[in-house]
């Protein structure tokens, strides 16, 4: 019972993260316009490194692999019909996420990378047509291909100097790695010395770190029993286990390895993957049994689904298979192509189903106030693990897929820590079951919930969000970390350390309590000072810095309240037109019925379109939200935006966008100064753009400026152009 009640525990908190970006609602990359792809390549880029940094760094994937190779492959679809948009800092170029700061890190000899992926036997059968093709190989030359288990575990690479392990780290980056040696040296899979007449003087190992299932098992049990941490599956066992700063616990975890491959070598024993291969298991390796070598795409396919059959009674985790061309020159000569190699690819298995009923639907508020229905299961087991909860993405998939409490549902789930629901079995379905209706209110703070509309396409975002942002628990921590950011109200000292701190112990629930944070130490028994980390000095500057932002410049304060789409520009523009929060405030209220003078006033300001205009209203909609920046006005006093604005300038009604390294301003004084002059100023290049202003290392932006043969100058000509 402990066990299983384990296992399920697991899957009962879903992150808040999860699918923001609901891809069967997305715009065909063929119909997008540059500006639609900028938009979405931006927003992509933006969730794959999350869930790089959760899948590499944290151990704690949040999206199932399935998820996340349509995100990959959406992202790859845009930048090959806007190749501007690749660059280095795309997912695209990139394999993993960078080392934790947490380890010492290694640099790899050669770089570790990643695998392309195929999903149907046409994707293989393409992959050997472009292998012979670039190769220039007659359809009926031989063509050697290694087939191996996918094994879903941690990659490793294992650095040996003279026979001897020397250094060995996780693949990280791909460039570099964090340095875990001594957790290594635990795993009696890895040998210490090689034993060998052919082993080189130099030589990377690379393979697999993995934990059997049975181990994982036995390691839940023991975890449950003492209270500790209970691991969703092998594949996150297995890394958390690796990834210890006390090798001494990884050494009590039951951690395998399967050697498959190498990076840097002096010298290597044989001519072929499989030769080498096998090399590595007389030198004291474990090489995986299910190995073979295949002659034609028929033999790979055959294996694949002898595997796939096997799958289930195999001791360990496996996704798929891969399959490498066998001879090492013909590696040599196909060479790589961004992240992957072109000699190999990954035929990922299609997900693992089982059938349950559904209980039950919880809608989680997200820290962004995003509602995310999860759903309630019967326990079942898919893929070696016991599944209690499953997404249900948002509410038009609940309606789409007609998902109703009671139904026998099916569910699935490929290696994947979040499994998914596929649909109800109509035949099975009760007669008294109904169609679900998602709340319109938040189910944490009961503010009212609501879909945004474009105002373009004229449909509504997928995602309904709560709309009391400062009084929302589920959201509060970081909207008291965007209120006392450095663009925001710039309160020093409190970062977002301290802010979690505060808010877990009860000093700070909502803004205005940093207010009184000084007056209700000076009557608490356990007094600010007396905290680890804190002392008479650091807590006497924290209050003279919130004592700092009692008067403030109103468009930072109305960036601090963190309304949606309200940013630093939009901040200034409602500060300029409305010159104080409580006339901002009746005029929102106002215009709640979206018609009327107070309504067009608002979508009137030059900057501000029905989105914002949107947001707006329903921000001071919301009770709650108008008691909490009333709370905050009885602290904070604002003031009307410094300096005017000059509607006859050079740069007046003009979008300016300043881009590399300016040497005689910095980028905010820039910013004001361009605004004080009536120009408006954007973070990215457009159609809309009028004047680009690039100093010293401008890159992308300087580029798309010239494609959209938008003028562009010198910090020094926008100083003579504005006449200063």
């Amino acid at each position: 019972m402990g066990l299983h009640f384990a296992c399920q525990m697991s899957f009962l908190a879903l992150p808040s993260f999860l699918f923001e970006i609901d891809m069967a609602s997305l715009k065909a990359v063929p119909e997008m316009d540059a500006q639609e792809a900028a938009d979405e390549h931006a927003r992509l880029v933006v969730e794959i490194e999350g869930h790089d940094r959760r899948y590499y760094q944290d151990d704690a994937p949040s999206i199932s692999d399935g998820d996340y190779d349509e995100l990959r492959k959406r992202l790859g679809e845009i930048e090959e019909r806007f190749p501007a948009l690749k660059g280095v800092a795309s997912p695209s170029s990139k394999v993993g996420a960078a080392p934790s700061e947490r380890f010492t890190k290694v640099r790899h000899a050669v770089p570790m990378l990643s695998l392309a992926n195929a999903f149907a036997d046409e994707d293989v059968t393409d992959f050997l047509g472009r292998v012979r093709s670039f190769l220039r190989l007659p359809a009926d030359a031989p063509l050697p291909v290694l087939a191996e288990p996918k094994i879903d575990g941690l990659s490793a690479n294992l650095l040996y100097r003279g026979g001897k392990l020397a250094v060995g780290a996780t693949r990280g980056d791909g460039t570099e790695g964090e340095d875990v040696t001594p957790n290594l040296k635990t795993i009696a899979d890895i040998p210490e010395q090689l034993n060998g007449t052919d082993v080189p003087d130099t030589i990377e190992i690379r393979g697999e770190v993995y934990m059997a299932k049975d181990d994982f098992l036995a390691l839940n049990t023991r975890q449950a029993a003492e209270g500790k941490q209970i691991f969703a599956n092998p594949r996150n066992a297995a890394a958390g286990s690796l990834r210890q700063l006390d090798a001494g616990i990884t050494a009590k975890r039951p951690l395998r390895f399967f050697a498959y491959g190498w990076g840097e070598a002096s010298s290597l024993p044989a001519e072929s993957q499989s030769d080498v291969v096998a090399a590595f298991a007389r030198w004291g390796f474990v090489t995986n049994p299910l190995t073979r070598l295949c002659t034609s795409a028929e033999e790979l396919l055959a294996h694949y689904r002898a595997i796939e059959l096997e799958r289930g009674a195999l001791p360990y985790d496996i996704d798929g298979v891969v399959y490498k061309i066998d001879a090492l020159d013909l590696q040599r000569r196909l060479g790589q192509v961004a992240r992957s190699p072109r000699w190999a690819i990954a035929h990922k298995f299609p997900a693992e189903k089982a059938t349950t009923v559904l209980i039950g639907i919880d809608v989680q508020v997200g820290r962004t106030g995003s509602l995310t229905p999860v759903a309630k299961l019967e326990p079942v087991t898919v893929g070696g693990v016991v599944v209690q909860n499953a997404t249900l993405h948002n509410e038009d998939e609940i309606a789409r897929r007609d998902v109703r409490i009671g139904d026998t549902v099916t569910v699935q789930r490929a290696g994947d820590v979040i499994p998914q629901i596929l649909g109800p079995i109509l035949e099975k379905r009760p007669s008294d079951a109904v169609p679900y209706v998602f709340p319109k209110t938040c189910p944490v703070c009961g503010s009212h919930a609501v879909r945004e509309v474009n105002p373009r396409t004229g449909r509504e975002d997928v995602v309904r969000r709560c709309t009391g942002g400062l009084i929302c628990p589920a959201q509060a921590v970081e909207r008291l970390k965007h209120f006392a950011s450095r663009n925001a109200m710039d309160i020093d000292g409190l970062g977002d350390k301290q802010i979690e701190t505060f808010y877990r112990d009860g000093l700070i629930a909502r803004p205005a309590d940093i207010f009184t944070l000084e007056a209700r130490d000076a009557r608490s028994l356990k007094k600010l000072k007396d905290r680890e980390g804190w002392g008479a000095t650091s807590v006497r500057n924290l209050f003279a810095a919130i004592d700092a932002r009692r008067t403030v410049p109103l468009n930072r304060f109305l960036f601090a309240l963190g309304i949606r789409h309200v940013g630093e520009i939009t901040a200034k523009l409602l500060a300029r037109h409305y010159k104080d929060v409580v006339t901002l405030q009746e005029a929102a209220v106002e215009a709640a019925s979206r018609e009327g003078r107070a309504w067009n006033d608002l979508v009137a300001i030059d900057g501000i379109g029905p989105i914002v205009a949107d947001a707006v209203v329903e921000f001071f909609a919301e009770e709650h939200n108008r008691s909490a920046v009333e709370d905050l006005l009885e602290h904070v006093t604002t003031e009307e935006l410094a300096g005017p604005v000059s509607a006859d300038s050079t740069v007046a009604g003009k979008t300016v966008v300043f881009t590399g390294t300016l040497e005689r301003i910095t980028r905010d004084e820039a910013k004001a100064m361009a605004e004080r002059l009536g120009a408006k100023v954007a973070g990215s290049v457009s159609s809309k753009t009028d004047l680009v202003v690039a100093g010293p290392g401008a890159g992308s932006k300087l580029k798309k400026a010239s494609e959209l043969n938008i003028e562009v100058i010198s910090e020094d000509e926008w100083f003579t152009r504005v006449g200063a």
